[in-house]
């Protein structure tokens, strides 16, 4: 990876720790979830008037990164809901690169390294560190973290596959992004009602911030995989544990403990050696 692309990568990174920490603190976080969609639905449909539309042969990768991302949205909303940012969150990111370089390998012909071993221990070790303490499990919301994972995972090899075919990586991002915040609010309704999905509230500003800034991290990540592997931008862009760390004492009074501090180093160091 060039030096442009790793700057860009680690931008992301403290992007996607930001509006992850928005969301946390989010009193109603489905709503604030869907607010973050509407947001990013807006700003990709006015993008998408100034792009060409992306070639036919990415339609289908586009459409499933938005279902994807739905089930992703879901996942992350119920590991918030039962866990700290700094403990589910590194869960999640953490147990994602590993995925993504096993997929990549399969789906996408990547080819895995033989490193990549070291880094699939450190990451498991880290999550464990996390998740598990005196033999007993200390994180409730482990199964929903690590569902996120593998959204994290999926969605990730296929808009990594679906940028390369479609000849414009900002066209493919807004187009999925579209798709992906129409979806959000449609079961929102369905799940609850549309009138409270339109009510003011103090948050919604501050939700919708949270999805400009989502909408901008997760594009400079698909740009960054048109040219570089998946397995190494996905581990670069998981650097954002450590901001999380700081992020959730900062904002949430959540412990920063030395045994946290170390599993989320250990996560951070066997995603970098997978990538």
């Amino acid at each position: 990876m060039s030096g442009t692309l790793i700057s860009l990568t680690l931008f992301a990174a403290l992007l996607h720790a930001t509006w992850n920490t928005l969301l946390r603190g989010g009193k109603d976080k489905l709503w604030s979830m869907t607010i973050m969609c509407v947001a990013i639905a807006f700003t990709s449909v006015i993008m998408a008037l100034f792009l060409p539309i992306p070639a036919r042969a990415s339609w289908k990768y586009a459409l499933l990164s938005a279902l994807l991302h739905v089930g992703y949205n879901l996942f992350l909303i119920r590991s918030y809901q039962s866990g700290e940012l700094s403990q589910t969150y590194p869960v999640a990111r953490g147990s994602s690169p590993l995925l993504i370089t096993c997929a990549a390998a399969l789906f996408a012909g990547e080819k895995i390294a033989f490193h990549t071993l070291g880094g699939i221990v450190l990451v498991s070790s880290g999550i464990l560190m996390l998740a598990v303490r005196q033999r007993r499990l200390a994180m409730p919301g482990v199964k929903h973290a690590l569902g996120t994972g593998a959204f994290i995972a999926a969605y990730s090899v296929v808009d990594g596959m679906g940028v390369r075919v479609s000849g414009h990586a900002l066209a493919y991002t807004v187009w999925m992004s579209a798709l992906w915040g129409v979806m959000m609010p449609a079961l929102y309704i369905i799940l609850r009602d549309s009138k409270s999905l339109l009510c003011w509230r103090p948050e919604l500003l501050s939700a919708a911030a949270g999805g400009l800034v989502s909408l901008l991290a997760y594009g400079i990540i698909i740009y960054a995989m048109a040219s570089a592997p998946m397995g190494a931008v996905s581990a670069l862009r998981e650097t954002s544990v450590l901001f999380v760390a700081v992020l959730g004492y900062w904002f949430f009074g959540e412990a920063l403990t030395f045994r946290k501090i170390l599993a989320c180093t250990v996560i951070v160091t066997g995603t970098l050696l997978i990538g």
